[in-house]
């Protein structure tokens, strides 16, 4: 089992800064993605930023050249820490931010529970 812990997030100004960070815990084995989903009252959950155990980001469309994710430690052979560093915040960034995590040898995926991100003046 696989619990995600997120931190971070919070108000920021347009043009602002903040950043998410999100452990996974509970579990010795190998997390292939971890990424960062919103969802915007009255919007579906999009992705906003995922990487892969060795290193490859994406990221949505929206947040390309404003955000930067990264895995940041490694511990007993995984790397199980994700950062999401978000610049140039607009108001449309609004929404309470998720984590993921995946494993692709068993098909399951975990979730965080959530953390909220506003952007206004």
């Amino acid at each position: 089992q696989v619990q995600l812990v997120e931190s971070g997030g919070g108000l920021a100004q347009p043009g602002g800064s903040l950043r998410l960070s999100c452990a996974a815990r509970g579990s010795m084995l190998r997390i292939d993605v971890m990424g960062w989903y919103r969802q915007a009252p009255g919007k579906k959950r999009e992705v906003v930023a995922s990487i892969t155990n060795d290193d490859r980001p994406s990221y949505g469309d929206s947040v390309k050249g404003r955000f930067s994710i990264s895995r940041d430690s490694f511990r007993n052979g995984a790397k199980n820490t994700v950062s999401l560093e978000m610049n140039n915040l607009k108001p449309e960034d609004t929404a309470v931010y998720y984590c993921k995590a995946e494993r692709w040898d068993t098909g399951d995926n975990y979730w965080g529970q959530g953390t909220q991100v506003t952007v206004s003046s």
